[in-house]
């Protein structure tokens, strides 16, 4: 039987490739062409936000829901503060402004309703309550008029300071510095990594080829994300995961085909074309780089299973700009290189002609290899000391994780950077009650409004005693407000804490365990709840902490499930398992020492507001991106030594070699990652601080400390176990060039 009868029909991943190859010119059009329809598509349809009733989670979910049936949702309120320039404040000139603010304001088709100015406690300050219109989270969308009367009020009152604050104006700045954080992003991760690129190819044309594919896929993959958010509406993160998650795998995938390219160029040694050897590496790598984005698509789509607003932005996020990547590598990648391959061959033919000498004959007896032979030398000659010595650092990493204190980063983390967070500070010195507030909502379906509203009032009575509510001797409460069909009643509590300290979790505690059971609670038949900022935020933790077995449960069987069907073994199903939750657990200790235990503040300067604990999403979204992420490596490396083994190498020798013949790429990989998440350390965003280093530090663990010892030490333990149950099909090694159906070349093989 002849080499070509004997071999199998191409997979669909290499004759996408092949076809790719042969028509170089259509494919980078078609590519060009599927960036620019996505882009127009998703800037017409415009991004679907995500609105106040997505984020409706548990008992204060619950509250929300029944109040803005009958119209007795929490209103957005912006706040305007006077207070003088310098000095005591001039109560004349300080009301004269807050007549011409009420009347400004009064004048929008934005405001409800505007309150009258309210004197702080030490009389240094004037504040106007003005409420807005629609829902909470739109608001940000209309606050801009308002903002723009506040100025004109500040111009036309000199010596006096006219400032305003509240939740829409905070959410436009953090919305505003969540895109200037992006654009900084940009500037640090893009000349990096070309320059990553540079030292690992020595060429400019092949260091812009993976950087130009990882911005076309994260341009295609921003515009698609705008018409998902129509199906699953955006959270506001999207983009942030597109860039992040989009700069690593579109150039990890373009760069694990671009080395494996080469590698089969110089084996071929001029015997074949560019095109049959791009086939040849879409047979390889092309076939990794697959599985790697299947892996990662499988364990993103676990977190949709947290049935969270946020979790489905960064998986929808995240799903699409891997798709888009690992699209690029495998169709327009194929063309580029053809192109490429072309070019330096008519370059090889002149410069022999010439008779000076090739690129590959300069190249040729160069290599790396020696390096990674000395670092993979313990592994080689003492594998069960280097596999304990390895197991107990890591683990030794990984014990700070279990001290973990998880917070939902809210206003009090964002950075104090953005001047409506400034103000809110200065207004909440001023005007202590307006820190955290609880609202109380009961439904009562016979509209047994007296006695609901007693006991509301009961309640308010008993908070008004309690110093958790009242602070110096002062406690705030609002009426009973009622519906109009009398069913829903409302009371508000303040509370003169910050919203992140113990106290206003405690007063919560109080008011939904002590309080409102002994009073509404008392009226068989009623239904009711507690909502509110500080609400909110516990019942979101309480949301994570539910799903966390579950879909790190699920996320474990993915990848176990995954590996077993690529590499057929169950041992190496199992090896990857415990080496991804190893290099996870390493990661999550070391950002709880960095963060949560300060040293980011004392190395960094960091606000200790974004230090102080872990954001409460942190630790799931990372666990599922890691593992994704790590599938990368595993697959790529594993798939070498199973080459080598499939070759006829002893164990020992396949894994020295495959893993010293994919350490560049995967070193460069590792860079050009660490470099992209690194660069997130450095933004403003709390979580997005967390995540980037987080990332980062799994990354240089997975590359340089798993790869390089507990990976081959483990592996050269377990000898011809590592492909239990189904054995290692043997191959023949170095067949010559046979013809391919494609019109190019195969390399022989039998199984």
């Amino acid at each position: 039987m002849s080499a070509t009868a004997g071999r199998r029909s191409p997979s669909p991943v290499v004759r996408v490739a092949a076809w790719s190859a042969a028509h170089p010119g259509r494919a980078i059009t078609g590519w060009l062409l599927f960036v620019a329809l996505c882009l127009s598509a998703g800037i017409a349809a415009g991004t679907n936000d995500a609105g106040t009733e997505d984020y409706w989670i548990g008992e204060a979910g619950r509250a929300e829901e029944i109040a803005s049936g009958v119209g007795l949702q929490r209103r957005p309120e912006e706040h305007v503060l006077i207070r003088a320039e310098r000095g005591p404040l001039d109560l004349t000139a300080a009301r004269a402004a807050a007549r011409d603010v009420t009347t400004r304001m009064r004048g929008l088709a934005e405001v409800e309703n505007v309150s009258p100015p309210a004197r702080s406690a030490d009389g240094t300050m004037l504040m106007i309550v003005v409420t807005m219109k629609g829902p909470e989270l739109d608001a940000r969308r209309h606050v801009d008029p308002l903002l723009a009367q506040t100025a004109a009020a500040r111009r036309d009152h000199p010596g006096l300071v006219v400032e305003q604050t509240g939740s829409a104006s905070i959410s436009k700045g953090v919305n505003q510095q969540r895109g200037d954080d992006l654009a900084l992003s940009e500037a640090i991760s893009f000349p990096v990594t070309l320059v990553t690129l540079l030292v690992v190819f020595g060429s400019v044309l092949m260091a812009a080829v993976p950087l130009l594919l990882a911005l076309s896929s994260i341009a295609a993959a921003m515009g698609l994300s705008m018409l998902a958010s129509h199906l699953l509406p955006d959270a506001g993160v999207g983009n942030n995961v597109i860039l992040l998650i989009g700069m690593a795998v579109g150039v990890d995938y373009t760069l694990f085909y671009l080395k494996r390219e080469r590698e089969e160029r110089a084996h071929a040694g001029g015997r074949l074309s560019a095109q049959a050897v791009v086939e040849l590496a879409a047979a390889t790598s092309g076939r990794a780089v697959v599985v790697s984005g299947l892996a990662v698509l499988a364990s993103t789509a676990t977190l949709y299973l947290a049935a969270d607003v946020v979790f489905s932005s960064l998986a929808t996020g995240t799903v699409l700009v891997v798709l888009v990547a690992m699209a690029s590598s495998v169709t327009v990648l194929p063309a580029l290189l053809v192109r490429i391959g072309r070019r330096a061959e008519r370059r090889a033919a002149r410069a022999a002609r010439r008779g000076a000498p090739t690129r590959r004959q300069r190249e040729r007896g160069t290599g790396g290899g020696r390096l990674w032979r000395t670092l993979l030398r313990p592994a080689d000659r003492h594998p069960v000391l280097t596999l304990a010595v390895s197991v107990l650092a890591m683990i030794a990493l990984a014990l700070p994780a279990l001290g973990m204190e998880l917070r939902v980063l809210n206003r009090d983390s964002h950075s104090r950077e953005i001047p409506a967070l400034q103000i809110h500070d200065r207004m909440t010195a001023a005007f202590p009650e307006l820190r955290t507030r609880h609202q109380i909502v009961v439904r009562d379906e016979r509209s047994r409004t007296e006695e609901v509203g007693q006991a509301l009032r009961e309640l308010g009575r008993r908070a008004q005693a309690d110093p958790l509510f009242a602070k110096d001797g002062r406690a705030v409460s609002t009426g009973v407000r009622t519906s109009e069909d009398g069913r829903v009643s409302v009371l508000e509590l303040a509370v003169p804490y910050r919203l992140s300290s113990a106290e206003a979790e405690r007063s919560l505690s109080r008011v939904r365990d002590d309080y409102l059971p002994a009073t509404v609670g008392a009226i068989a038949g009623v239904e009711s709840a507690v909502t509110g900022d500080a609400a909110r935020n516990v019942d979101d933790l309480d949301h994570v902490n539910a799903k966390l077995p579950l879909v790190a449960g699920l996320l474990l069987l993915v990848t176990l499930v995954m590996t077993m069907i690529v590499f057929r073994s169950v041992t190496l199903g199992l090896l990857g398992v415990l080496l991804n939750s190893l290099s996870a657990a390493a990661s999550f200790g070391l950002v709880v020492v960095f963060f949560q235990h300060g040293l980011a503040t004392s190395l960094f300067g960091f606000d200790p507001g974004a230090t102080s604990a872990i954001g409460s999403r942190v630790p799931l979204f990372l666990l599922v991106i890691l593992f994704g992420l790590s599938m990368d490596y595993q697959v790529f490396v594993v798939s070498r030594v199973r080459e080598k083994a499939a070759a006829g190498a002893p164990t020992r020798q396949a894994v020295l070699d495959g893993i010293t013949g994919s350490a560049g790429v995967v070193t460069g990989a590792a860079v050009v990652m660490v470099t992209v998440f690194a660069g997130f350390v450095f933004l403003h965003l709390a979580e997005m601080k967390q995540i980037g280093f987080s990332l980062a530090v799994a990354v240089l663990l997975d590359a340089f400390v798993i790869r390089t010892t507990i990976l081959p030490a483990a592996m050269i333990l377990l000898g011809r176990w590592n492909w239990w149950p189904a054995g290692l099909a043997r191959r023949t090694r170095d067949a010559p060039p046979q013809p391919a159906a494609s019109g190019g070349y195969a390399r022989a093989s039998v199984e």
